[in-house]
């Protein structure tokens, strides 16, 4: 197969879905511009804040893909390329931009309310507190992968000991983008300045940061860097959305698009051959194609985490009804589009079944091969190399600004669900309520996990991640149902990843006890696994059958 083929039909396939699928939903659902938003309605400057789409689409953009779009494809890869594709363009399609886009419209039209408050409205009470230990639980999972990916792009020694400029490089650019992320933030407040003076201004800011990230590298072990990215996840979770969130975001998705500009460049003007089978076998080592292709390729297909995102931040920051289309379906077509272009990569860099050498992480591989098309177009290779890296690496710092958000957000609202405006509760009720406490529990257990590997973590992480887009999907679908609108076009899709997700966790639970019979369980990682597993399937079941039983109840007379 030639990659070039591939990419163009995706785009193209792509591009349609948009304008036909996309723009038909909106017309079924009702899209009124002319109805003042939550950011409006309810604006406080540190949540709600009216923002302009450009922005609010490089958050959404940068906070969904995260390093998922890149790793999950590569990984599934094992199976062929074909199922792996169609996956890709099926499920960005019918399954991940639906999700978004009706995650974002329930929530846009509930004051800019979550997910958790959409469960509670229309399905009760018992079902939202369910959901939101749920997604606590899911939000551990997430700094942990995320954290653990990105200490490893930044890590400035190899196993041997080894120096490593790329990463190094990669390391200071990072930290250097989050000082001009803060003063870029409160220059935009201050000044509010137009969309085209923004965006000279974050230019300049990227060039210097990459400069001197690429002249003055920092080698640090992984080990430092993940203190390092949990002490910057924790202020970055509770700073106003504006001073931090928005204007990294903004600047990062600049470098993103370049990245992905950069890799289509590449594919189209080297056309690279895909050197891996279009199907291998239905089994591969102890792997079924069903359910691990569905919960390995998440993000770039249908991801839960991004109803989170939708819901928790981007709905509060929508300045107009009209812009929900692009933010939330636009902005998942584009991972897709993300999602090819790393199967290709890892298609194209594949020589007789096997990588080259010292190249093994998802990230490096994505990297790698992009940096040997844009080397053919005459580029320096070390220099792509590392800006390829930092894309990655900025995609998943991002991810981890948004998720521990979320996962603060989701833990305090387990305690203050009941209360009033202005009512005080238990006294360690409101200490565990207390925004920095909640942040604390968050990552610290997330902390725990990171030291496992994402190689330990992802396989869990894929399965509660899309069992959570089905329970996005039943709420979703709940609510369109309740207001009258048709939501028939979520329920194929909700099933479909109930059954995925179920099945993935209960072989999760079957592998872990077999290996307690095997006498080669480990405390650490299986257990932690097996204890997330059993609790992941528990929830995910009783939100659902809650969610189900309000979906197929006939209408009162």
């Amino acid at each position: 197969m030639n990659g070039l083929v591939m990419l163009l039909i995706s785009a193209v396939v792509l591009l349609a879905a948009y304008l036909v699928y996309g723009r038909y939903l909106a017309r079924k659902w009702g899209v009124d511009p002319k109805r003042p938003t939550p950011a409006h309605e309810m604006e406080d400057g540190v949540d709600y804040v009216p923002t302009r789409p450009s922005i609010v689409f490089g958050h959404e953009f940068a906070s969904i893909a995260g390093a998922g779009p890149i790793n999950g494809p590569i990984q599934a890869a094992m199976f062929g390329w074909l199922p792996v594709l169609l996956w890709i363009l099926i499920g960005g399609i019918f399954f991940g931009a639906v999700q978004d886009f009706s995650a974002l419209y329930a929530s846009v039209k509930n004051k800019g309310k979550t997910i958790g408050y959409i469960i509670e409205t229309y399905i009760g009470k018992t079902g939202k507190r369910l959901f939101l230990l749920f997604v606590w639980l899911f939000s551990i999972l997430v700094v942990a992968a995320f954290a653990d990916i990105v200490a490893g792009t930044f890590a400035g020694f190899n196993a041997a000991g080894g120096k490593v400029e790329a990463n190094a490089a990669v390391a200071t650019t990072s930290l250097l983008f989050i000082a001009a992320a803060i003063g870029l933030g409160f220059f935009m407040r201050k000044f509010k300045p137009t969309g085209i003076v923004s965006g000279i201004v974050a230019v300049v800011l990227l060039t210097i940061c990459i400069t001197l990230g690429i002249l003055l590298p920092v080698y640090v072990a992984k080990s430092i860097w993940l203190y390092v990215v949990f002490a910057y996840i924790f202020f970055a979770s509770i700073t106003p959305v504006w001073g931090l969130l928005q204007p990294r975001d903004y600047l990062n998705s600049f470098l993103l698009v370049a990245m992905i500009g950069a890799a289509f460049i590449g594919v189209v003007f080297t056309a690279p051959v895909i050197n891996i089978p279009a199907f291998t076998a239905f089994k591969v080592g102890n792997n079924y194609l069903f359910p691990i292709l569905f919960v390995t390729v998440a993000c770039g297909a249908v991801s839960g985490f991004h109803s989170l995102v939708a819901s928790g931040t981007a709905s509060k920051q929508i300045d107009n009804e009209k812009h929900m289309l692009p933010i939330s379906f636009g902005a998942m077509l584009v991972e897709s589009l993300l999602a090819v272009l790393a199967l290709i990569t890892v298609g194209a860099l594949t020589v007789g079944g096997k990588l080259p050498e010292g190249i093994v992480t998802p990230p490096q591989i994505f990297a790698f091969a992009v940096a040997g098309f844009l080397t053919k177009l005459g580029l320096p290779a070390n220099i792509i190399f590392t800006l390829i890296t930092l894309s990655v690496s900025a995609f998943a710092l991002t991810s981890l600004d948004s998720v521990a958000r979320v996962g603060r957000l989701a833990f305090q609202e387990l305690f203050t669900e009941d209360l009033e405006p202005g009512q005080t509760g238990h006294p360690f009720a409101n200490f565990l309520a207390n925004k920095y406490v909640a942040t604390i529990a968050t990552l610290f257990v997330g902390y725990l996990l990171a030291v496992l590997g994402y190689q330990t973590i992802w396989p869990l992480f894929g399965s509660a991640n899309q069992l959570l887009a089905a329970l996005s999907l039943i709420a979703c679908s709940v609510f369109l149902k309740k207001t009258n609108r048709q939501g028939a076009m979520l329920w194929g899709p909700m099933f479909i990843m109930l059954a995925v997700t179920f099945t993935a966790l209960v072989f999760t639970i079957i592998q872990k006890y077999g290996k307690i019979g095997a006498g080669s369980f480990t405390f650490g990682a299986d257990g932690l696994q097996l204890v997330f597993a059993i609790l992941l399937l528990g929830l995910g079941i009783m939100v659902a059958v809650s969610g189900v039983k309000k979906l197929t109840e006939k209408a009162a007379a």
